[in-house]
């Protein structure tokens, strides 16, 4: 019985990204491609520091800093380091995968071997939970969730991941985000306190995308 679920659940999980991964256009993928990239996000990433600076004393941004690094560390060493070689589930556009053939590849890319659960989606979601836990402001919080969410559902369109890891590495986020959340309260004299200046946060994360969407119509037009 439980092998059946287990068998009902992958089966699931395969369709589910054959249906993501099938819905492209030459648009997208430029789009998709670029998004999913780390570094063009380091603009919003530093901003968080300037927010962290700007609301709180040099000791409290120290251990926000440091509990960032920490939470962002957790998720991603989960994911690769512990999880991955224990599941040693096969990307979906990995040449090894029969699957292969049925997904559609952006520029080439495949990813590396395994993928679940997705490091990307955990460490974008607990960016984002821990931006939620620390600013507890509620535009904020939409743009970072909204954020990690597209940043996610990105993979499964390049077809790296299947929903599945997607979910999952989301959960491990979140739990990463929580977990060093509590500890830095736990542990410093970190308050919440009304948070000023978010906007920054935003701002540069809408002109990051504007500027990826421009670069896409040039590239396409």
């Amino acid at each position: 019985m439980t092998c059946e679920i287990l068998q009902s659940l992958i089966n699931i999980d395969t369709s589910s990204t054959l249906y993501t991964n099938e819905m492209h256009n030459s648009f997208a993928d430029t789009f998709m491609y670029v998004f999913s990239s780390k570094l063009i996000w380091v603009p919003m990433y530093a901003s968080i520091i300037y927010l962290l600076l700007k609301n709180f004393n040099w000791r409290i941004t120290i251990y926000c800093i440091i509990a960032a690094i920490l939470t962002i560390a957790f998720a991603d060493q989960m994911c690769a380091h512990v999880i991955r070689p224990m599941v040693c589930r096969l990307r979906p556009a990995n040449l090894n995968n029969p699957l292969h053939k049925f997904i559609h590849i952006v520029y080439g890319y495949r990813g590396g071997k395994y993928s679940f659960p997705s490091c990307h989606s955990a460490n974008s979601f607990a960016f984002a939970f821990y931006v939620f836990l620390v600013f507890k402001k509620r535009w904020l919080t939409i743009f970072v969730m909204n954020w990690a969410t597209i940043n996610s559902y990105s993979r499964i369109y390049l077809g790296v991941h299947y929903v599945g890891d997607i979910i999952a590495g989301a959960i491990i986020g979140t739990i990463g985000a929580y977990l060093i959340y509590y500890l830095l309260q736990r542990f410093t004299n970190y308050k919440p306190q009304k948070i000023k200046q978010s906007w920054v946060t935003m701002a540069i994360g809408g002109i990051t995308t504007v500027a990826i969407l421009i670069y896409c119509i040039i590239e396409i037009y």
